[in-house]
């Protein structure tokens, strides 16, 4: 898993990268909470403060049914992880993906479901492939048929994975409380499809 693409002038090279991908189990995530909150402010553009504040709610996941994590580690820093869980009525994401789906088909993704809760790379080490690694390991042999997501409407690096590795849309275009720009939520079906 030590190496990865990136993107050349114009043609695709492979390199050598110093990162190590791996599991975590809930304590290590626990462990590297403040890092782990610091690489989401920055990879979704959030102040310092936002990340700090979402740590409670991070910290809390980590007991939930089905929990995992991935982290990406160059020698002792955190460069980027990624988690989830089970998905569950009752959950403030389930419920608001419910609420975005009323009245739909789509609401059938929610059943036998993993939540992927987050997925971040730290700004200066994305393109590199360390997404698409957290992604697959994360995802990989889940006992779930499902995994949705949410993530920012727009053409991103996150956006292309998700699309390369067989996401589809569920609902679109939909304002979680307390964020100003427009998500997409996303469904695949498990296991996820091979990068083309």
């Amino acid at each position: 898993m030590d190496r990865d693409w990136e993107d050349g002038d114009s043609d695709m090279r492979l390199r050598r990268s110093p990162v190590s991908i791996q599991r975590w189990e809930p304590q290590d995530l626990l462990n590297h909470l403040d890092e782990a909150m610091s690489i989401y402010a920055k990879a979704m553009g959030y102040p310092a403060e936002t990340g700090r504040a979402h740590a409670g709610f991070t910290a809390t996941h980590t007991a939930r049914r089905g929990f995992r994590a991935t982290a990406a580690l160059a020698g002792d820093e955190l460069t980027g992880f990624g988690y989830g869980y089970t998905t569950a009525p009752g959950q403030w994401w389930h419920d608001q993906v419910l609420q975005a789906t009323a009245g739909s088909d789509s609401s059938e993704w929610l059943v036998d479901s993993f939540e992927l809760c987050e997925l971040h790379v730290l700004p200066a080490w994305q393109g590199r492939g360390i997404g698409r690694q957290l992604l697959t390991l994360l995802l990989q042999d889940l006992p779930e048929r499902r995994v949705l997501l949410s993530t920012p409407e727009g053409d991103t690096r996150a956006w292309r994975l998700y699309r390369s590795t067989g996401f589809v849309d569920v609902a679109r275009h939909y304002y979680f409380p307390g964020d100003s720009r427009p998500f997409a939520i996303l469904g695949a079906t498990l296991p996820l499809r091979a990068h083309a």
